[in-house]
């Protein structure tokens, strides 16, 4: 493909969308609880724990309720989970990235939109995501032709 003096004006363009991302409030926000994340010895703590713990419990689920360590290490996974959820720097970063993933697939679901209302793009939402695959016989109310 060869790249036009329109395929280079569109590529500054969304050179632009990233910059201004970049420069964002939001974008700002997830490198602030990133920071600190990295910085909590607690946080960090319990994600190596649970990094540890989930090698063993992908061995025991590979045997199920057969593994002689099953119900130990199963307990102990909600246990460390637990924690994980109750962890303020934890649920602060997640919070911030999952927002930070909803602005990026607000843009693409409007990029998409603006070139046609039969693209589909993945929003990270399983009802959303759902196509009709074809074949549906509703006349078009899943949005299908």
């Amino acid at each position: 493909m060869i790249a036009t003096m329109e395929h280079i004006k569109l590529l500054d363009q969304a050179d632009g969308i990233v910059d201004m991302l970049a420069d964002s409030e939001a974008m700002e926000h997830y490198r602030q609880c990133k920071r600190q994340l990295a910085q909590d010895k607690e946080a960090l703590a319990l994600i190596n724990r649970f990094t540890k713990l989930r090698e063993r419990y992908d061995e025991v689920q590979r045997f199920g309720k057969y593994h002689p360590d099953y119900k130990t290490v199963i307990t102990a996974m909600m246990e460390i989970k637990r924690e994980l959820d109750l962890n303020d720097t934890i649920v602060a970063y997640k919070k911030a990235e999952d927002d930070f993933e909803k602005l990026l697939n607000a843009i693409s679901q409007s990029l998409a939109q603006a070139v046609s209302p039969s693209i589909k793009v993945p929003t990270g939402d399983p009802f959303f995501d759902r196509g009709c695959g074809g074949g549906c016989g509703s006349g078009g109310a899943c949005s299908c032709h």
